[in-house]
């Protein structure tokens, strides 16, 4: 999953926001780095992650691509699947996306300690509506270029748009498939959280 999906999939106070953009940027063991509530959600976006990577529809969506492309066919899922949230948002939220990604571009301007790549991306992140562009197909290849630029071998995701374009409607309807599974997976990980804080919080 990539920034929208996982920004929608985490939790919506400003500490799950945070943590669930965090999970992109912050690598290794947690404890102490960050208030805990921006912890747990660093945590669930991991979690997430590896739900995503083992799921069977996210298997049979990798194998759509050819053999070349399957070692990066992740990266170019992750992106293409925002699309898909993006585009259909309505079906999953009842928060307009510009209000939604409105909030999380306030969030992100009102905290003065982003993660360093962080910090110097969300500006342009708001500036340029990333979360918002999403919407329109053609923005994925320019996300993918991005990528591409910051690989060792930027060539790998060559051609890749044109395989979207041949697999658009399956993939989409891999999309349709596996995404309400996987908010099932987030919305019982947070609140088995919520229940975990509430026991942690109650009297003797």
């Amino acid at each position: 999953m990539n920034y929208l999906a996982h920004l929608h999939l985490g939790g919506q106070t400003p500490a799950q926001l945070l943590g669930s953009l965090y999970g992109d940027f912050v690598k290794g063991l947690l404890p102490g780095r960050f208030p805990a509530d921006i912890e747990d959600a660093i945590r669930l976006h991991r979690r997430i992650d590896v739900y995503t990577d083992g799921h069977p529809v996210i298997k049979q969506a990798m194998g759509r691509f050819p053999a070349e492309r399957r070692r990066y066919a992740g990266i170019v899922l992750d992106v293409f699947f925002d699309h898909c949230l993006a585009r259909d948002w309505a079906q999953y939220s009842d928060v307009p996306l510009p209000v939604f990604t409105d909030k999380v571009y306030r969030v992100l301007a009102d905290e003065p300690n982003l993660p360093e790549r962080l910090a110097y991306i969300a500006p342009r992140m708001a500036a340029q509506d990333w979360l918002g562009s999403y919407v329109d197909f053609e923005v994925v290849g320019d996300a993918l270029a991005g990528i591409a630029r910051r690989l060792s071998r930027p060539e790998a995701l060559a051609g890749a748009m044109q395989e979207l374009q041949a697999l658009y409607r399956p993939l989409s309807d891999d999309f349709c498939a596996f995404y309400p599974e996987l908010q099932a997976f987030a919305q019982a990980a947070l609140a088995a959280g919520r229940a975990s804080a509430g026991l942690a919080t109650s009297p003797d």
